[in-house]
């Protein structure tokens, strides 16, 4: 019996999540035409700019509804928290407290949770690269899937009254950034999927601790509806975890400030009204009301709003003062990955991996910092 129900998350994340704009049939066809259309052409323009070469084949964008995004969001979270799932399962059946704790909670519990959560999301998402995959039928992993949710586009597109080709157009754009970035080089997504099953198997979670967490969490969401800075993730993360999500933090602040710095700097030429649609889609995501604000900030979507502007700052620094071709030493390596100090202070990544001799100083890696702020998920969200 598996921990997570994974058809109750779908079941109840389809229940709860709010119906699209209304579109006729007509008008919802031109949409994904156009959105498969425009994502191969973001692909030339994505490659033209950064000098990013994958080394797949990439087709066009995966078109899917609100429903569509949360089944493919569960078979992700299947693949990724596999190896917890197992180990909790057997502590569970050695008769651990750890196991007694986790069947009386139950997967269906759990399984309403992960479902809301995604319910939630996926009226927000835009467009994701979908790094975790369940094999094929020949039990091959794929190697990642670009998928573009239409009526959260459209929506947003009506909402901001931007030109809609421009707007489809500048979503992907950052989507084909991050598509470009993990099949361009062959140790980037292992690096991050092995970050990511480190912090799944760093958890201790027996019953005291997990009691602990509880009750660290019902502060934080105390703290956050009276306007503090707390969230979820890190009332429930372990102090080993901190130090790996660090890591995951970096690389992902980088990869999203980078998708952002890449929307917006092909510009003008392919997207004539970039400017507007920039201006007008911060002033939303700013607009929220309170209790908005407070589940975004209890989910740790308003950290990855910071992870776009610090990430996108970075990346222009780099490549302002060295040049596009020298901060693509960036996917060359995991050693050449800068850490969150770095990302904060551009000057020092150029130093060590630009201007050293050999990219390392004395052949070591990045240097090491402390715990930073949790790792987001890699959908692109308003």
């Amino acid at each position: 019996m598996t921990l997570i129900d994974w058809d109750v998350a779908v079941n109840t994340g389809v229940r709860l999540v709010r119906p699209g704009p209304q579109v006729d049939l007509a008008e919802a066809r031109q949409a994904v035409a156009q959105l498969r259309d425009l994502s191969v052409t973001a692909q030339r323009h994505v490659r033209e700019f950064t000098g990013m070469h994958s080394l797949e084949p990439a087709g066009p964008a995966v078109i899917v509804d609100r429903p569509g995004w949360i089944k493919a969001n569960v078979d992700g979270f299947r693949v990724v928290l596999e190896p917890i799932i197992d180990r909790l399962s057997s502590e569970r059946t050695s008769g651990s407290s750890a196991g007694a704790l986790t069947t009386a909670v139950g997967s269906r519990v759990t399984g309403v949770q992960l479902g809301a959560v995604l319910a939630y999301l996926a009226g927000r998402v835009l467009g994701q690269y979908e790094l975790f995959l369940p094999p094929d039928p020949e039990g091959n992993a794929p190697t990642g899937r670009l998928t573009l949710v239409a009526p959260n586009v459209v929506h947003a597109e009506r909402e901001l009254d931007v030109d809609p080709h421009d707007f489809r157009l500048w979503v992907c754009l950052h989507e084909e950034t991050h598509r470009a970035q993990f099949t361009s080089n062959t140790w980037l997504r292992d690096y991050v999927q092995e970050q990511m099953r480190e912090y799944l198997l760093a958890s201790d979670i027996d019953a005291a601790a997990f009691l602990d967490r509880l009750r660290s969490a019902g502060e934080a969401v105390a703290e956050a509806v009276r306007g503090g800075e707390a969230n979820l993730i890190d009332a429930f993360q372990s102090e080993e975890q901190g130090e790996i999500l660090d890591r995951i933090t970096a690389v992902m602040t980088l990869a999203e400030g980078h998708g952002d710095y890449v929307m917006d700097a092909v510009g003008p030429e392919v997207v004539p009204t970039v400017a507007e649609i920039r201006r007008r889609f911060q002033r939303r995501r700013e607009g929220a009301n309170r209790i908005d604000k407070i589940i975004r900030q209890l989910l740790g979507l308003d950290l990855k709003m910071k992870q776009y502007e610090e990430g996108a700052a970075f990346v222009r620094t780099v490549v302002g003062q060295v040049g596009m071709a020298e901060f693509n030493k960036v996917w060359e390596s995991p050693e050449n990955l800068p850490t969150m100090r770095e990302i904060r202070t551009p000057e020092e990544w150029i130093s060590r991996v630009v201007r050293s001799p050999l990219g390392l100083p004395n052949g070591q890696g990045p240097p090491e910092v402390g715990p930073q702020s949790p790792p987001q998920p890699p959908p692109t969200a308003e």
